[in-house]
């Protein structure tokens, strides 16, 4: 028998030899398989980590680049967050920020892609009637519902669905961002020269020097290359993880990075004189440069291009959001798992998961319908709240050195990247809660500070309150045995149980 006094850590030692694993089918029948049977990376996920594949592995090299490209929402990220870096500076800031800074977005990061995704939808009914219907919060907020949850409908399909699903949204990204880029740039009648692109500030937030103007300009990268963490939340979704999740997260954000900075440009050049399309009565600056460029057809489908853009973003988001959530519940991190953790034996995937993603997007929005300035606070808190989760680990491999390299890893230059991605973190986290707009007033304050405190505070309540008491790591689902046995279970063992023996654990 195991000794009594062995540390809890004993109780999670995962072996990693051959034995079996108990899964179960799409009808909720269980069966017993070798783990020879299983994939490798299945396999290993048993053996090593001792969690049971739930999830069919659909997404191949393609439909997971395409997903690393979605959920950044490239052409649609730009055409909602324009505004910030405009606004702030000018033409130089909207054109060269993209090229500096690269940030951050999960509940808070749905909600806003879906209100954004209203906003362009509306946009371009606005445009076809001739900016007669002008939208109010009350309206966008009532068509966000709606978009969330036809978002939630595509994300209760099976992986199999959305994997062909997110497999062509990279294709048509593609198609629309260069087709776009071409058409401004040939229609366009009168463009701005380089020195005005590239050098000129003219800064309408009050602060001064210039150069913050250039700071609060990174408000709009942040929405662009963001989140990109989120294909990791679905690796259990795909094959060979190990290396085509990196690979796709990498080749995505080189895309984000070189595509987006061309696209800027573009935009500077062709724009006209920004006063008046920051004064457009649709509130899109970038949907107002297709409308004043490519006329009212033009205007209309490039809007509506981004819209369903915007749209394969959300799609993207909620399905890493249910993945996280699912991934939280099966170690019983937050309350309510035992609901959050089940699979739907049809779709096999966490349906109830999804559906409160959902819910929490709305919740969220409905923020917006008493003050704007207190959901764009929101909306802003994502990229600090995403960038200081990434810096946590990262500072820890710096700090301890415990850290065991997979196939694919930045060798020798890896603590020099991971030392400024801690440094850069801490920079912007102090950018993005300062106001953007001197003097402060109630409608112009940030308040992602006021949200960030209150996120920390309640994590910290959470933890001492309750969560200490009973979370103690990773549960094991699938325990490997040497003697070829396993015993599968639903994972509520406390850390206070002990072993049956040297060989076998029963979960």
């Amino acid at each position: 028998m195991a000794d009594n006094s062995k540390d809890s850590n004993d109780v999670r030692q995962r072996k990693t030899n051959v034995g079996t694993v108990e899964l179960q089918n799409a009808d909720g029948q269980s069966r017993t398989v070798n783990l020879e049977e299983l994939t490798a990376s299945d396999a290993e996920l048993a053996a090593k980590f001792g969690y049971k594949p739930v999830f069919k592995r659909e997404f191949g090299y393609l439909s997971t680049f395409s997903f690393a490209v979605s959920i950044s929402g490239l052409f649609s990220s730009v055409s909602t967050t324009f505004v910030y870096s405009l606004s702030a500076g000018g033409a130089s800031v909207a054109a060269s920020t993209q090229e500096v800074g690269a940030i951050d977005k999960l509940i808070a990061g749905l909600a806003s892609s879906e209100y954004g995704a209203a906003q362009l939808l509306l946009a371009a009914v606005s445009m076809g009637s001739n900016f007669k219907y002008l939208p109010t919060t009350g309206t966008i907020i009532g068509v966000m519902a709606g978009l969330s949850l036809v978002t939630g409908v595509v994300n209760s399909l099976s992986t199999y669905w959305m994997e062909k699903v997110t497999k062509s949204y990279v294709i048509f990204h593609i198609f629309v961002l260069v087709t776009c880029g071409i058409a401004l740039l040939a229609k366009s009648e009168k463009n701005h020269n380089a020195t005005y692109v590239f050098t000129d500030v003219d800064s309408t937030s009050g602060w001064s020097p210039a150069g913050f103007a250039w700071l609060f300009g990174f408000l709009s990268v942040s929405w662009t290359m963001t989140d990109y963490d989120a294909t990791a939340h679905i690796t259990e979704e795909v094959s060979q993880p190990e290396l085509k999740a990196p690979w796709a997260i990498s080749l995505a954000m080189a895309f984000t990075y070189i595509g987006g900075f061309l696209f800027n440009i573009a935009l500077c050049f062709v724009m006209g004189d920004p006063t008046d399309i920051l004064a457009s009565p649709m509130e899109q600056p970038v949907a107002q440069i297709f409308f004043n460029v490519l006329g009212k057809g033009g205007g209309i489908f490039y809007t509506v291009c981004a819209f369903i853009i915007l749209k394969f973003v959300t799609f993207t988001a909620m399905q890493s959001l249910a993945r996280t959530i699912f991934a939280f519940s099966r170690d019983r991190l937050i309350p309510l798992s035992n609901i959050w953790v089940q699979i739907n034996p049809r779709t096999q995937t966490p349906l109830y998961a999804v559906w409160i993603s959902v819910f929490c997007a709305i919740a969220i929005n409905l923020i917006g319908l008493g003050s704007y300035a207190a959901i764009s606070g929101v909306f802003n808190v994502t990229a600090i709240a995403l960038d200081i989760s990434y810096c946590i680990p990262i500072f820890c491999k710096l700090v301890f050195n415990q850290f065991e390299p997979g196939p694919w890893h930045m060798g020798r230059f890896s603590a020099l990247v991971n030392t400024i991605a801690c440094v850069w973190t801490l920079f912007v986290t102090i950018i993005f809660i300062l106001p953007t707009v001197r003097p402060v007033e109630g409608a112009t304050m940030n308040y992602a500070i006021a949200f960030l405190a209150g996120i920390l505070l309640f994590a910290a309540l959470f933890w001492y309150l309750g969560g200490k008491k009973y979370y103690k790591g990773p549960l094991v689902e699938a325990e490997i045995s040497e003697n070829s046995s396993a015993k599968a279970g639903s994972g509520s063992r406390t850390s206070s149980e002990e072993p049956k023996n040297d060989e076998e654990v029963q979960v």
